[in-house]
């Protein structure tokens, strides 16, 4: 096996700066207690004003005011690191999570469909940066030799494990991540490389510093099997926005929208489904605002879920400030894409059916687009219904004589002296079982003008024309 170690070494500050509308603006992160508050994080710009992290908040201020702060919050780099554990399965099966700011992954089974490791790293590096994460990537034979050699040289790749020991033995002790801060204590004793430290007798390393240390190094060395953690992707969706002020508008709330929604896509993708129904939670002060999003079928597509989504959006009032955004989803069916011809002559510009569907149930609403089916009543105003969600099939109609494509709601005197009579008497009698009983003669004829319409008279009448429709 190999293995690829993706280190994350601003994975709080980047979970922050890829949710704000501006990224380049002056921010920081903030942590501490509410007397002794300091800097956790700062982006390039708040750097180039030259705060660091550690600094305390007061002088900060003093040195750069005016640069944006949130609270560091470790749920949220849990969060992010989960969120990108679900990217990385896209590509390997074999996905940990076992170290905080690193995710590691399989990936020599990879090669075959994503190609050799050149291209594969290519590909995770212009993943990760559409995504907001900076990173540093390395390839080695364990999972641990791939983190230590990604926070020593970026775009590090060793394949031969004969090769692994001369690659480790010079690493620093305080750069091996080694179990708590025995890297620390070993360099102050002397001991400066993993080299130096494989030397020691290992009966005199375990009764000094345990066990842990000598089954870091038989691991690190591949000496022995690795058990991580596997990761598995969730059966939901959910993630959330703190806005970081108060929003009264729809238009500052698509950025967080289309975000979520980005995420969204990239969590079907990876179990390759599609969602057919998500709430939107408006988070206020007190209380919050969901708004209901459904299709008629699972879907995937991120230009199609936001703009079906802020269609939606865009009809609830927003009586109070939003605080904050969620995105749920409680299920992720499976995703079965349309058929399409190889050789599809459908223009580039066209917007497939379903788009076009969603799209306008989101601006008119649920109610407004609809599918007909023939019904087995005869009676012209009762012989259609209407279908409900995404039918694959509509029973065909019974064998009928010509129907008019423009059927009147109510039927209306038809008063012409030069009628013709095209087609007909076609004899209708129907709802004796429910009170509407209709007994009726139906015709096709030409008027004055040389419409066709579709008339009809009291069964056995001559005359009093009562006209229920045109023919195109």
């Amino acid at each position: 096996m190999l293995w690829a170690c993706i280190l994350l070494p601003r994975l709080a500050l980047d979970a922050v700066l890829r949710r704000c509308p501006d990224p380049d603006a002056p921010l920081a992160l903030v942590t501490g207690p509410a007397q002794l508050r300091s800097l956790h994080a700062v982006n390039d710009a708040a750097a180039t004003g030259g705060l660091r992290p550690g600094l305390r908040l007061a002088a900060a201020q003093a040195l750069f005011p005016g640069f944006a702060m949130v609270d560091h919050d470790p749920a949220r780099d849990v969060a992010a690191q989960r969120f990108l554990a679900a990217w990385a399965y896209r590509h390997s099966s074999l996905v940990s999570t076992a170290w905080p700011g690193a995710i590691v992954l399989e990936a020599r089974a990879s090669f075959r469909l994503l190609g050799p490791w050149p291209r594969f790293e290519r590909r995770l590096r212009d993943e990760l940066e559409a995504l907001g994460f900076r990173h540093r990537i390395a390839l080695a034979p364990t999972p641990r030799a791939a983190r230590v050699l990604a926070g020593l040289r970026d775009g590090f790749a060793l394949t031969d494990i004969g090769a692994l020991a001369r690659a480790l033995d010079p690493v620093p002790v305080r750069r091996a991540a080694l179990p708590d801060d025995l890297g620390e204590r070993l360099q102050r004793m002397g001991v400066r490389t993993l080299g130096t430290l494989r030397g020691l007798p290992a009966a005199t390393l375990r009764r000094r510093f345990g066990a842990p240390l000598l089954d870091h190094l038989q691991r690190l060395y591949g000496e022995v099997d690795d058990p991580l953690p596997w990761y598995a992707p969730p059966d939901r969706f959910d993630a959330r926005i703190e806005m970081g002020y108060e929003v009264e508008s729809h238009m500052a709330l698509l950025f967080p929208l289309r975000r979520m929604i980005g995420d969204l896509c990239t969590a079907l993708s990876i179990r390759d489904g599609g969602v057919q129904r998500f709430e939107l939670q408006l988070e206020h002060e007190h209380g919050h605002t969901t708004v209901e999003v459904g299709l008629l079928a699972p879907e995937r597509d991120s230009a199609l879920l936001f703009e079906v989504a802020r269609s939606r959006l865009e009809r609830v009032e927003i009586d109070r400030p939003v605080v904050a955004v969620r995105l749920f989803a409680a299920t992720l069916p499976p995703f079965v894409p349309a058929s399409r011809d190889l050789f599809d002559q459908r223009l580039q510009q066209g917007t497939p059916w379903p788009q076009l569907r969603e799209r306008l149930r989101g601006r008119l609403g649920d109610g407004a687009v609809y599918r007909l089916a023939p019904a087995g009543d005869p009676r012209p105003e009762r012989a259609w219904c209407k279908v409900e969600g995404n039918a694959d099939t509509v029973d065909a109609a019974p064998p009928r004589p010509p129907r008019p494509g423009w059927l009147l709601p109510q039927a209306l005197p038809l008063r012409d002296p030069r009628l013709e009579i095209v087609h007909g008497p076609e004899r209708l009698e129907s709802g004796w079982w429910d009170g509407d009983d209709v007994r009726r003669d139906y015709y096709v004829v030409r008027t004055a003008q040389g419409q066709h319409a579709w008339a009809f008279m009291p069964a056995g009448e001559r005359e009093g024309w009562m006209l229920h429709g045109w023919f195109g």
